[in-house]
């Protein structure tokens, strides 16, 4: 993009908007408090309470399994809700608030109840194992045998 040039009385020129530093920081300020107000009503309270946030987390293929590794920073195992049925993994839960002294000025980490789902292909629901390491809950869900890939030769 090109921008104007502007000439200035010293016979300088000078590429750029007609405004300062100043101005641009007081646009950052603006764009960041409409970001913290956006993101405040887009999670905010519901007719029926607050809303589930959902924890970031990843999920892989292997030839024998579904790997989903789930980041729960500071939740306690007991806290910690896995559930599996036919073709769906749930895990849910709450991250409970800590108690603080002073005032919160900015609060940049969810609390409350979360959930995660995913849905999946047959699997073997009795074989699901899960833990909880440094932070992150790492689920694996075994293929069902009619799930795993093979190769198929082209007759004819």
């Amino acid at each position: 993009m090109t921008l104007p040039i502007r000439h200035r009385h010293g016979g300088l020129m000078e590429r750029g908007f007609p405004w300062r530093e100043p101005m641009t920081a007081d646009f950052e300020e603006l764009f960041e408090r409409m970001n913290e107000f956006l993101g405040s009503a887009a999670a905010g309270p519901t007719l029926t309470g607050t809303v589930p946030w959902s924890p970031l987390a990843d999920m892989h293929e292997t030839d024998e399994a579904y790997v989903v590794e789930c980041e729960l920073p500071g939740i306690r195992r007991e806290d910690i809700d896995v559930e599996v049925s036919e073709s769906e993994l749930s895990i849910s839960g709450e991250l409970k608030e800590r108690e603080r002294e002073g005032v919160l000025r900015r609060r940049g980490r969810p609390t409350g109840r979360f959930e995660y789902r995913a849905m999946l292909p047959t699997m073997k629901a009795d074989d699901v194992h899960a833990s909880l390491s440094e932070g992150v809950l790492t689920v694996t869900i075994p293929k069902a045998q009619g799930t795993k890939s093979r190769h198929i030769e082209i007759e004819g």
